[in-house]
């Protein structure tokens, strides 16, 4: 490669969801309310979780990690995304794209192992209720978040760097909303094999390895629910499932769809609705799915509304 091809770059160049400019407002204000839902949504989980006694179990300090995550995965491509919208070019500085693709990786890869975790939790708490507190300690608790964030902060930090540390050519256009890796691989020099293979790998294993944990999980659940005699204990053991399963099912067919499809179907259109999908609209999803679905955590929120109604009324005006 020629010295004068090569040029050191201070920012990319995102290209954005659409190249009409007449959608911009429309796409504005349909995603900020998508943000600020997931943004209010996911913080309420987390105060509820935190001020509520009857939510300080083990399901629900998983619930609150899954909150934090999806603050964080949202957070990291929302606020960015609305600046691009009513900004004259869509430019990201250099260093601020190395953190955006960092952060994303880490949250994405976290949210596929808590969901493992959520769905193992599930299992000790239907199949060996009577060793559950034992069994889900809170030592073991956050063992089983620690070890997961770890693993995504190595992941992440070894892939940015050996992204970065690479040579880029003339060309700063990221053909994207925000900064992911495989955008970026195309705009790099030299040999991306090294790259590829790491988020090949590494990727495949933390997709199967989850995804085998919530199958293992819930087919044991399942042969557990089909032994009980009792019905309402089946109704019981399927409702305390069904909020984590449909999350599940929303994010791993995701998934499916973005990195299932034949190389010859597979664009970066198709990526950016995919991607605006997991960054965006499941972050949204999740809090309204447990919310609605989940008995506790609306009678942790009536509770608290109460409470606060209560405050109101008794204080001197």
């Amino acid at each position: 490669m020629d010295q004068e091809n090569l040029t050191v770059f201070d920012e990319f160049i995102l290209m954005g969801i659409t190249n009409h400019p007449e959608l911009q407002a429309s796409f504005f204000g349909l995603f900020l309310i998508i943000y600020m839902v997931s943004l209010l949504g996911n913080l309420g989980i987390i105060i509820l979780t935190e001020v509520d006694s009857r939510l300080q179990t083990p399901m629900y300090f998983f619930l609150k990690h899954l909150a934090f995550i999806d603050l964080g995965n949202s957070t990291a491509v929302g606020p960015k995304m609305l600046v691009n919208f009513v900004a004259i070019q869509n430019i990201i500085p250099y260093n601020w794209c190395a953190t955006q693709l960092a952060f994303i990786i880490f949250f994405v890869l976290n949210e596929l192992y808590i969901l493992a975790v959520m769905a193992y939790d599930r299992y000790v708490a239907i199949c060996n209720p009577l060793l559950y507190t034992v069994i889900m300690s809170k030592r073991v608790c956050w063992v089983l978040v620690v070890i997961p964030y770890l693993y995504s902060v190595s992941l992440s930090l070894v892939t940015t760097i050996k992204i970065f540390i690479s040579t880029f050519c003339g060309n700063n256009v990221i053909s994207h909303f925000y900064c992911d890796s495989l955008p970026l691989l195309t705009l790099i020099c030299s040999s991306t094999r090294e790259i590829e293979l790491i988020i090949l790998i590494f990727s495949a294993f933390t997709f199967v390895s989850s995804l085998l944990i919530i199958l293992v999980s819930y087919i044991l659940i399942l042969l557990a629910i089909l032994r009980m005699n009792s019905a309402e204990g089946r109704s019981k053991a399927f409702s305390t499932c069904g909020s984590h399963l449909t999350v599940v099912v929303v994010l791993y067919g995701t998934l499916f769809f973005m990195y299932g499809q034949p190389k010859s179907s597979h664009s970066f259109d198709t990526d950016k609705m995919a991607s605006l999908f997991y960054t965006l609209v499941i972050p949204m999803l999740n809090p309204i799915i447990y919310s609605l679905r989940n008995t506790e955590v609306k009678g942790a929120m009536r509770r608290i509304w109460e409470n606060l109604c209560k405050r109101l009324i008794s204080s001197p005006i």
